[in-house]
């Protein structure tokens, strides 16, 4: 279970950045309003996931699946650069994220 809380917790923290970056500087109130449902209950899954992951391994891969899940969503939804250096960025990240996942006693 630890790691579907953890992936939950890495797609709510998509949708907080995809919902931050719609909110204007927080100026509009339902994208500001998902951004900080979404921002708790992603810091919630995380904690759940922690009673059984390690932290640094909970900790690398929430921020990772954000990391490359908002990049993804950077360059489909909101016609961000998707040049070769940040494409090779991606893909190392990706990269580290699995040697996590593997790397992990649990």
């Amino acid at each position: 279970m630890a790691w579907i809380y953890l992936g939950v917790a890495g797609l709510l923290e998509i949708v907080w950045a995809l919902a931050m970056k719609q909110s204007e500087g927080f100026t509009r109130l339902w994208p500001t309003a998902i951004t900080l449902v979404a921002m708790v209950a992603s810091v919630w899954f995380l904690s759940l996931s922690m009673k059984v992951l390690p932290l640094g391994t909970a900790y690398v891969i929430w921020t990772g699946i954000g990391a490359v899940g908002t990049f993804v969503l950077g360059v489909l939804v909101l016609g961000e650069p998707a040049d070769a250096l940040r494409l090779v960025a991606a893909v190392l990240i990706l990269a580290g994220l699995v040697l996590m996942k593997i790397a992990s006693p649990h």
